[in-house]
């Protein structure tokens, strides 16, 4: 049984709103970039994938902060993924 109250909370966080932050590796960073593009990264050490609730890659981008930032500047609700 729902109640008002309930479908107010769950509109807020609707999976279209909804992405994960995870750190990308770079055995992934390889199979996505080519190779004279990775080593011209300063660092590989700190690239995040942002990931919609399908799990489609919405972007890369340099730190976590940042990535998290980018979320929320989008209007997206961000989650960390370990």
């Amino acid at each position: 049984m729902t109640t008002d109250m309930t479908d107010r909370l769950m509109g807020e966080f609707k999976a279209e709103k909804l992405v994960y932050v995870r750190r990308l590796p770079l055995e992934e960073l390889e199979t996505l970039l080519p190779a004279n593009a990775i080593a011209e990264l300063d660092s590989t050490d700190d690239l995040f994938a942002v990931h919609d609730a399908d799990g489609e890659r919405l972007a890369i981008v340099e730190g976590r902060d940042a990535a998290f930032a980018a979320a929320r500047a989008h209007e997206l609700v961000p989650a960390s993924l370990h």
